[in-house]
């Protein structure tokens, strides 16, 4: 192994470890997956909180089946609803819901605390902040 990719796999232990602790910190307190939270969190920032499947696996970096698997149980929570799309009935849309709106209203403060918690105990931050200087 080289010296160069030291750091690169430095930064996949890194990013490995915070997001365990993340999706512990979420399912123990709000019941969600850490994918779970990230979709309700892309549909909050996109117009009218919808996106079409397809649009929600490229955002979240999941295939097509994980997608569809996650927001079924994303329906049968009440935090998303399935809508077809008027100009084309093969489109599919997944919609925030309000309950899911409050859900990730109420699972971010904790979301940002764990995730600085995690950034700290597990060197991110040393990381984050020595990439930065360098690139500033």
């Amino acid at each position: 192994m080289t010296k160069k990719s030291g750091p690169w796999l430095d930064l996949i232990q890194i990013v490995a470890n915070v997001e365990a602790d993340l999706g512990k910190v979420l399912q123990a307190q709000h019941g969600l997956g850490l994918s779970e939270y990230r979709a309700l969190e892309v549909l909050a920032r996109s117009p009218d909180s919808e996106l079409r499947m397809q649009e929600l696996a490229s955002h979240l970096r999941l295939n097509q089946s994980s997608v569809s698997r996650m927001v079924e149980r994303l329906v049968r929570a009440g935090l998303t609803i399935r809508d077809l799309c008027p100009d084309d009935k093969r489109g599919v849309y997944t919609v925030l819901t309000e309950q899911g709106r409050k859900r990730l209203d109420s699972a971010q403060p904790d979301y940002e605390s764990a995730l600085g918690a995690a950034l700290k105990e597990h060197g991110g931050e040393r990381l984050l902040s020595t990439h930065v200087a360098k690139a500033g």
